[in-house]
Formats: structure tokens, C-alpha cells, sequence
């Protein structure tokens, strides 16, 4: 069931209308088994899977929370872990390593044919089992107590406005507003509509325009125009954008207008001046994530500088491989932690540059325009298909980018409708550090430009409720 669909529009009206009738106790039960509903329409198969995380974590909180014996403790942590990432390896990476080993014994001259499996991914799995391992670790680090409540832990694990992609919630977020009574206020219902509204607008006008754009870019072989390849690059990065931020940008309006407030998973990740910047605007609840249960623990940047790079080195393969079981997921992973490391690196020797007036501005200027440079190569290294077409879509851009062809004129002008509202949009976010401060606006300039966003949305928008990205994750 996409957001993108008319079917999710009536699910919706029918489970808001439910939610407003009952009490909280009557509506976690309803959430719950809408939730559940939502899940089950792509494959009702996968609710098991999604009931068996639930189970083992609740079961593995509840002891780990009972039992004082250090052994026992990590015994009930570790059955949590190995279940969820066993469910992870299992569906998402026991291909991929099969086809690793024959390809290392091949350099080898050893042939084999390794056994494969044919299953399909479970929708959203990625997400839940993070959120579901957060939980179970945090009660083992004693900063939460186990809930008692087995129903508003499977609310948790399942709240179907997240469910799927995110953003990867905290039970310290979650647990304690479904366990109290919602007052929904005004500025709920103001500020999750416009969320809403921002959403489908990134969505349906920004990334389903650009998709069009990248696909034709990226299913191209061998070496093409580079102004093509450039233009594809920034259409795909413009699209991730709207189809990722639009997808949690709707996920937070919806639980907004109940009276549950989930966490802001991205902010204004295109005006950035380095790549910590860069990661604290963009999915921030994974990469807060793997910061706090894979970087921290690894030690961070407690164990000196050459374990520090090392520790932010294998966080971010594993952030790479987060996403997928593809070598380009791979190639992404160790791309991020090298600007990261270069980041750091460099960062004494430039904290001391301090301009002021129109050189400061110019120069702020510049290192966006370059950040967003570095950002968009992370992009295509992430869109191609083999590491082969990396390759080829460099080479492209550096050795062969003219001349200029229609369509390569024509996806830049894609590029400028679709990305322009956007930049705009976030410009006076960022200004006021605040995703919906376009409601705070004077009206003189709010009323306009909400204007100009529906009509681009209602007219130019498309509606062939294309799937979100992110679900393939």
C-alpha cells in the first residue's frame, strides 16, 4: 500500500476517523491492527516474519530487564541480535556473499556453483530490525526499562507510518506516547498537514519527474555524453531526496495530526559545507543510529586517532551495506568514510579561516556549491547498477561532456522546475532551523508560494504511484 495511492487516501481517512473515536486504549489496538493490515497488503507472508521480531525482542527486553547475571543478560541480548540480523542475512545477504565466495575462489581457478536462494525481500525489514535491536540494547545498557505492555511494543515494532522506511525510531520516543493519552492541538493538525502536503509534493512533483530523467541516464551502457551523465547524476540526486524525505516527511505529518511525534529524519541536506554537516541533515535517524550502536561502541573517538578513522571507516561500510548487498553499496560506504576521514583531517587547518561581509558570504557560497559536487558523485557511485558503470559514468563527465545535445539541455531544465522549489522551500527552512516554518511565514509571501506548490503538484505532478526507493532497502 503506497502513500502515493488512492487506496492508502481511504486506509487513512477510515483509521483517522477509528483513531478519533476511541480512547488510547482503543486506539493502540486499532493502530496495531491497522498497522498490520497496512503491512500485510504487499504480502501477507511477511507479518510472520514481522511478529517474529517482535516476539524475540519483547521476550529478550523483558529478560535481560529481570535478570541481574551479567552471563544471562548478554545471552537474552545476544538471542536478540542474532535473530534479527540472522532474518537480515538470510533474505537480504545470503546471495551476495554466495556470489562473493565463488568469485574469490574463481581468482583461484576453483569453480563452484554456490546455492542461491529465491525468496523476496521483506519490505521495510532493514528498518524494523534496527529498530527492534535499538530497543533491546538500550535495555541491556539500562538507559530503558523493558515494557511490560504487549501491545504498545508491537505498536512500536509495526506503527505503520514508519514501518517501512523510516524514520528508525527510539522506544524511548515511541514507548511513552503510546502509553499515554494523545491531545491533539491545533498546531498538530497545522503542522501535520503541511508535512503531508510537503511530502507528496516532494514525491509526486520532484521525484517522480526526476525518476523519468535518471532511468533513461542510468540504463544507458558503455560511455555517453557527459553533459547527459551530469545532468542524470543531479536529476537522481534531486529524486532520492524527494523520494526518501517525502516519504518521512508524510510518515511525520501523519502521526502529527494523532498527536505523536516522531523524529525529524531530514533537514537541509543540499545547503551543507562538509560531510559531518552532510550527515546530520540526511536520514539522520540511521545515522544517528550508527553512531550510537555501531561507532560509540566500537570505541568512537575515544582510542586515539588512528582507531578513530578505523572505527568511522568500518561504520560507514556497514552504512553502505545497510542499504543493499551490492558491491556499488560497497564502493558508497567506503566513499563516505573517505570524505569523512579527508573531513577531519583537514578540519584544524581550516577552522581558522574567519571571513567577514561579501568574501564570507562568497565563501560560504563556494563551499556549498563544492559540497554539493561531492554529494552528488556519492549519488551516482549509489544509482549504478555495477561498479563497471561507476566507471563508465566518470569517465563520461571528466573526458567526454560535450557537446551539449537536446537532451542533455532537456534534463537540465528538468533539473531547474523540479529542484528549484525545493532549494527555495528549504532556504527558509534552514533560515529559521525549522521544517515547518513555512507556516510561521507572513502571509504576503506563505499564501503565494503554497499556491505555486499546489498547482505544481495538481498540474505537473505524476501520479502513476511509482514505489518509494527506499523500500528495496
Amino acid at each position: 500500500m503506497l502513500f502515493n495511492s488512492l487506496q492508502f487516501v481511504v486506509f487513512l481517512v477510515v483509521v483517522y476517523g477509528l483513531y478519533l473515536a476511541l480512547d488510547r486504549r482503543g486506539q493502540n489496538l486499532m493502530l496495531l491492527v491497522a498497522s498490520y493490515v497496512f503491512y500485510g497488503s504487499w504480502d501477507w507472508r511477511f507479518l510472520s516474519l514481522l511478529l517474529f521480531s517482535t516476539g524475540i525482542d519483547y521476550l529478550a527486553g523483558r529478560w535481560i530487564y529481570a535478570t541481574a547475571e551479567p552471563s544471562r543478560r548478554k545471552l537474552f541480548l545476544m538471542m536478540s541480535m542474532v535473530s534479527n540480523l540472522g532474518l537480515l542475512g538470510f533474505f537480504k545477504y545470503f546471495n551476495f556473499f554466495a556470489g562473493g565466495l565463488r568469485d574469490l575462489l574463481g581468482h583461484f581457478g576453483l569453480a563452484m556453483t554456490p546455492f542461491t536462494l529465491n525468496v523476496i525481500l521483506p519490505v521495510g525489514i532493514s528498518f524494523y530490525t534496527f529498530q527492534t535491536m535499538s530497543y533491546t540494547i538500550d535495555v541491556y545498557r539500562g538507559s530503558l526499562k523493558a515494557e511490560k505492555d504487549f501491545l504498545d511494543f508491537a505498536l512500536f515494532v509495526s506503527f505503520f507510518p514508519q514501518l517501512v522506511a523510516g524514520p528508525i525510531e527510539r522506544a524511548s520516543n515511541l514507548l511513552h506516547q503510546f502509553a499515554a493519552r494523545r491531545i491533539i492541538t491545533r498546531k498538530d493538525i497545522s503542522e501535520g498537514l503541511w508535512l503531508i502536503f510537503w511530502g507528496y509534493f516532494l514525491k509526486v512533483y520532484v521525484a517522480d519527474n526526476l525518476a523519468e530523467v535518471a532511468e533513461q541516464v542510468f540504463a544507458a551502457r558503455g560511455i555517453i555524453n557527459g553533459a547527459e551523465a551530469l545532468m542524470g547524476t543531479y536529476a537522481f540526486n534531486f529524486q532520492v531526496l524527494g523520494d526518501f524525505a517525502g516519504y518521512s516527511s508524510i510518515a511525520i505529518g501523519v502521526s502529527r495530526l494523532m498527536g505523536i511525534r516522531l523524529m525529524i529524519n531530514f533537514l537541509f541536506p543540499y545547503f551543507v559545507t562538509n560531510p559531518r554537516e552532510f550527515w546530520a541533515n540526511w536520514h539522520i535517524s540511521l545515522s544517528t543510529w550508527l553512531r550510537d550502536y555501531l561507532y560509540f561502541p566500537l570505541g568512537g573517538n575515544r582510542k586515539g586517532e588512528v582507531r578513530k578513522y578505523f572505527n568511522l571507516f568500518i561504520t560507514m561500510m556497514l552504512g553502505g551495506l545497510w542499504h543493499g548487498a551490492a558491491w556499488t553499496f560497497v564502493v558508497w560506504g567506503f566513499f563516505h568514510s573517505a570524505i569523512l576521514i579527508v573531513h577531519r583531517l583537514l578540519e584544524p587547518l581550516t577552522a581558522h579561516v574567519r571571513l567577514k561581509g561579501v568574501a564570507g558570504g562568497l565563501w560560504l557560497a563556494v563551499r556549498i556549491v563544492f559540497m554539493f559536487q561531492v554529494i552528488c558523485l556519492g549519488g551516482l557511485i549509489f544509482r549504478c547498477q555495477s561498479v563497471g558503470q561507476i566507471g563508465d559514468m566518470l569517465e563520461s563527465i571528466l573526458f567526454h561532456f560535450g557537446p551539449w545535445t537536446h537532451a542533455a539541455v532537456y534534463y537540465g531544465l528538468q533539473v531547474l522546475t523540479c529542484a528549484g522549489p525545493v532549494l527555495l522551500v528549504h532556504f527558509f527552512q534552514m533560515r529559521s532551523k525549522d521544517v515547518v516554518s513555512v507556516n510561521a511565514l507572513p502571509q504576503a509571501v506563505r499564501v503565494p508560494l503554497l499556491v505555486a506548490l499546489f498547482y505544481l503538484l495538481v498540474v505537473w505532478g505524476e501520479y502513476g504511484a511509482r514505489e518509494f526507493i527506499y523500500f528495496q532497502f
